[in-house]
């Protein structure tokens, strides 16, 4: 069950992995775009917006995420079904955010729907295990 909150932990790295490229493409940028870092969204290149929205996505599925593994925590889900579904989450949301800022958008949605899918799983185990 410790692979709940070891795929939380490293959900919480996923959030800022897109931003280092949105970090690396702003110091390319100039100093003077540092002081507004939002006002410079459109003047960054497009992976950079890219990997912008991949930043902000990655916030709202860690907060379905987390409350999914927390109930499968919680609950006791001790199957092999919970762990492949925590670990396809961490696994498909760091491709989407590779896929998201090379525009590559089949595969992006592809990650997208996994992840979906892991958080999903997690909550029905959970809701069975505490059903029983």
């Amino acid at each position: 069950m410790i692979i709940f909150l070891y795929s939380i932990a490293a959900a919480v790295v996923l959030i800022y992995l897109p931003f280092l490229v949105v970090a690396y493409a702003r110091v390319r940028i100039g100093k003077e775009m540092l002081a507004t870092p939002r006002a410079m969204l459109d003047k960054l290149p497009p992976y950079a917006q890219r990997a912008t929205w991949a930043h902000q996505n990655t916030f709202e599925a860690f907060m379905v995420f987390t409350a999914a593994a927390l109930m499968a925590y919680v609950t006791g889900v001790n199957s092999f079904t919970g762990q492949i579904a925590a670990i396809a989450f961490v696994v498909a949301r760091f491709l989407y955010s590779i896929f998201y800022i090379l525009n590559i958008p089949p595969l992006r949605s592809l990650m997208f729907a996994i992840g979906m899918l892991g958080s999903t799983t997690l909550i029905f185990l959970s809701i069975i295990q505490a059903t029983n």
